[in-house]
Parts: C-alpha cells; structure tokens; sequence
C-alpha cells in the first residue's frame, strides 16, 4: 500500500489564493519598511549552532531545530567525549563469563586438588628419614609450589584487571546514561536551522562590518523555525517580518518603530495594542522584590502572565523564591495592572525612588511616548493603534536590555489572544560575535498570525482574491492566434492576463474556470469584435484592446 503524503505538523502548505493573500501581507509590511528608509538583507536557512545557542534563554535554546551531522558521529563523540583508545575499546569485547569461570576452575577445582596432592607428599616427608632422595623430592616439591604460588598469583591479577575493565565499562555506561542531550548535541550537530533573524543579524553585521555604514537600517522578510508545541496560531515553521537599527543608541529609533507598527496595521485595518515596556524596569522590580540576581526567572515568569495568570508565582516558589520575594512581586503587578495611563508613570517613580536602575527604565519610556504623543497626527488613524504601558511584558529573550514591545489584536470580533508583533532594544548583541557596544533595536512582525487575523477578520480587500485580472477566451484557433498579439499588449501594459489553452472546450468551462480563480474580467472574440464582461456584475460590451487597457490599468 503506498504511503500516505504528509507534511510534518507545525508546518502549513498554502493554495495559489492563500499565497496571493500572503504576498499581500508580505508587500504591506515591505512597502513600510522601505518608507522609513530600510534596505533588505537575507541570511541562510541554516546557522552554525554555536551562533544561535545561548541567545534565547533555556527555554528558547530547547526550541532550536538541530541539524544531525553526516557520517559516524556517534564513533566521534565516544573518542572526543570519553576519549577512548582502542586497548580501552576492547572493554566491549570482553567475554566475562568466560574469565570468570577459569578464574572459578583454577580456585575451585585446580587448586585445591593439587594442594591436596603437595599437602599429602609433605606430611609423608615429614614422618620419613631426611636423605639425598627425600631432599630432592622436598625441592621438587618447593618448585612446583613456587610454579603453584605464580600461576595463583598471575590468575588473581588477570581476574582483578578483568574487574577493573568491567567497571570502566560501567562507568561508561552510566555516563551514557547520565548524559543529557544538550551535551551529546555539540557532538553530532554543528549547525541549526534559525530561530529568529536577529541573531543571525547580528552575526551578519559584525562578518560585514568594513562594508556597513552605520547606522544601519536593514529589514528581512524570511522564514525560521522552532521545535515548539503546534497549536492555533503557533507553527514550527513561519515567516519573520523584521527591521532594525544598529549602530544607534537613541531613542529615536524606538519612536520610529512604533510609528511603523501603527502604519502597518492601518494599511492592514486591524485593530491593536502596542505594549511596551522596558527591560531596566524589570531589573528595578528585581531589586525591588531582593531578587536582584534572578532577573532571567521572574522575566520568564512575567512573559507568561498573560497566559497562565496567577500561576507565575506557582512556578517562582518551584524555582526555590521566598514567599517573601513572591509577595512583594504580586502586590507590585496587582497595584500596577488597574492604574490608567496617566498614573503608571508616577507609580513606577515612587517605587524607584530608591533604585536608579528602574528610575532610567521608567524615563526612556517616558522619553518614547512623549514623542509619540507630538506625533498623534502623523500616526494614522487611532481607532487602529494604542500604546499602552504594560509591567507584565517581559519578551522572554535573553538579549534584550532597554525598551520592550508587543503587539497585540485589540479587536472584540477577534478571538486571538497571541502577540503578533514584537521586538525590544539590545545594547550588546553583537559583543558575543567580537564587536562590543553596538546598540540595536527592532521589531518582528509574525506574518502567519496576521494571515490568520486577517482570515478571521476577513479584511482582505477584494483586489487581493486574484492575481489575474483578465482572462481571454477563444473557441476555435484562429480566434485564439488572433489573440495572442492582444494579449502580449495588454501584459506589456502592466495587466496580469492570461489565455485558456484548449479552444475545444465550451463557454461555460472557460467562463467557469475563470470565476474558480476569481478573474473579474473576461474578453472574447468573434469576428474581430471584442467583448468584455465582467464576472461580479455580469455586464458585457465590445470594446477595443485600447480601452480595455484604460479601464483595467
């Protein structure tokens, strides 16, 4: 029986009209990058695992797509991690039932027969006449009891080196046992597929640095990948939309961001949130709760707030925090989370009061909104964006260091509840890669979730249903090579068109299958008069190929 087709799960094949919809997104986003002066970049598929490894926290470090080397990998990581030689090989070829019952032979019955044997001639000896013949017998006697003691003692050594091979084996074993996977991975995987585009950016910028000027704006529209759970409106494989700005440390730049995500999502008409927040006020709140040093736990938690609710706290008191810690954490969010816009400010102040790390955190964001609110005007319509102060954004990766955002549907018709938009401020990213002190910023748009949005919302505009806009259609071959000139002009015009190949086929299977693309118009022949009808309305009217030009361009 032949097998099934399948694709893995967490990935997605996407129809001609699905793809058409996808570009749409794809092209909105592009056309705002490029407006505020981003130039397109591309990474591979694939990085070298110890680029991307380490980045993204413990939790995100486990959701990386490892590549398995070729070849015997498993031989290599026994020599390299266990470094064994080939005598210390042989310890997986040893017979050990077989050593152990020689080594029972020579204790059990070898050497207690011939003992026996000696025990007897001695005591014979012993009651006899010393003379030349017993005394030569006694020193024969002495000899084969020399003989006797090696071969004991020969015996014992080999059974004991036996015993010591045996245990190495069982060490090794045991270290097998106990190895975890992220250590055996360095062994037989070198490279990845990528988690994010960041990363894979910020290793970019520092292998190009000679050929960048600074500061430099790039954007990437490419796919990544993650080993994560698949459910709604989460994928294994999906598309990254991002821009960034490295070489800058101003604040400018986080204004600008956010005047992009606004002026997508007004081109798009969906209806968000931008949540910001800012990594130096978590640090603040660390402090603030005495864990000054476990910024990465309570970040992880927070990120999760939204999601699991109060049971953040659950999984700090697992992670070994006080009740303590945990209480003054929960009075902070529960004190914090009701305030208007107007009073979060000042409430973060008073508590910061003391800690100027939280202090700094609180004034960039204050710094970020003051500008945006200059720029109300320019930022499109507002029944399509809001920002909004939020303590419990996080963005759990480990890289970020100033101001944190994440976009999220803020439409009642919507039933989804994931970010689709995020991104935040990295002072040192490209540190790890050897260049220090390069600040970035930038933001990630999840093209897939919005695809879903935008299929739920169904806030597609009608232009973007079909990718042909003019179908010709001819009945016999002469018709249809009268045709092919026409169709030649109308495609030099800009026009998506096409022609339906078989002329035997009747009216009806043409017309139908241009409605089954959603083509709105289709242009006939006959006896060189054209005619023109479009498919929503019905209407028809001959028409020159000049006209039709004109009126579908």
């Amino acid at each position: 029986m032949a097998q099934k087709p399948s694709i893995p799960k967490g990935t997605r094949d996407f129809s001609p009209q699905e793809m058409v919809r996808r570009n749409y997104i794809f092209d909105t986003i592009k056309k705002v990058f490029q407006r505020y002066g981003y130039l397109p970049i591309e990474t591979p598929a694939m990085e070298n695992l110890s680029t991307l490894m380490g980045k993204y926290g413990e939790e995100g470090d486990k959701l990386i797509f490892k590549i398995l080397d070729s070849g015997e990998y498993f031989d290599s990581f026994k020599r390299k991690e266990l470094k064994l030689n080939d005598e210390n090989e042989n310890i997986f070829e040893l017979k050990l039932e077989e050593s152990v019952d020689f080594s029972n032979y020579l204790n059990k019955e070898f050497y207690p027969e011939n003992q026996a044997y000696l025990n007897e001639i001695q005591e014979r000896l012993k009651k006899g006449v010393e003379n030349d013949e017993s005394n030569k017998i006694k020193e024969k006697l002495q000899e084969f009891q020399r003989k006797m003691d090696s071969v004991k003692e020969k015996t014992l050594l080999y059974f004991q080196e036996i015993l010591e091979k045996k245990e190495k084996l069982l060490n090794f074993q045991q270290k097998i046992n106990d190895l975890k996977s992220s250590e055996l991975t360095k062994y037989i995987s070198e490279k990845a597929l990528k988690y994010d585009l960041t990363v894979p950016f910020a290793r970019y910028v520092v292998q190009h640095q000679n050929e960048i000027t600074f500061p430099f704006k790039r954007y990437q529209i490419q796919p990544v990948w993650r080993a994560d759970k698949p459910q709604k409106g989460r994928y294994r494989e999906f598309y990254q939309c991002d821009a960034d700005v490295i070489g800058s440390n101003s604040l400018i730049n986080e204004v600008e961001l956010v005047q992009m995500i606004d002026d997508v999502f007004t081109r798009l008409k969906v209806k968000v949130v931008i949540k910001i927040n800012n990594r130096k006020i978590l640090q603040g709140l660390g402090i603030a709760i005495g864990e000054e040093n476990r910024i990465v736990d309570i970040t992880v938690a927070l990120d999760k707030y939204d999601k699991i609710g109060e049971k953040i706290y659950d999984e700090l008191r697992e992670k070994g925090f006080s009740e303590e810690s945990i209480s003054k954490l929960k009075l902070f969010v529960d004190e914090f989370r009701p305030l208007d816009d107007n009073n979060k400010v000042p409430y973060l102040k008073t508590k910061f009061k003391d800690i100027p790390q939280g202090l700094i955190g609180v004034e960039e964001v204050l710094a970020i909104t003051d500008r945006l609110k200059l720029l109300n005007k320019e930022l499109g319509n507002p029944q399509y964006s809001s920002v909004e102060l939020d303590l419990t954004l996080a963005r759990g990766l480990n890289y970020y260091t100033g101001a944190i955002f994440e976009v999220q549907v803020n439409d009642p018709r919507s039933q989804f509840t994931s970010s689709i938009c995020g991104g935040g401020r990295y002072d040192d990213l490209t540190g790890i890669f050897g260049l220090p002190n390069m600040s970035g910023v930038g933001i990630s748009f999840g093209a897939d979730r919005i695809y879903d949005v935008l299929n739920e919302l169904n806030l597609y505009p009608d232009t973007v249903s079909a990718s042909t806009k003019l179908l010709f259609v001819a009945f016999n071959e002469k018709d249809q090579s009268d045709m092919l000139p026409l169709l030649a002009k109308v495609r030099k015009a800009g026009i998506n068109s096409e022609i339906y190949p078989n002329v035997k086929a009747d009216a009806k299977k043409q017309f139908t299958y241009g409605e089954s693309k959603n083509i709105p118009f289709v242009v006939s022949t006959k006896e060189g008069v054209l005619t023109l009808k479009n498919i929503v309305s019905g209407e028809r009217e001959e028409i020159s190929i000049e006209k039709i030009i004109e009126k579908l361009k």
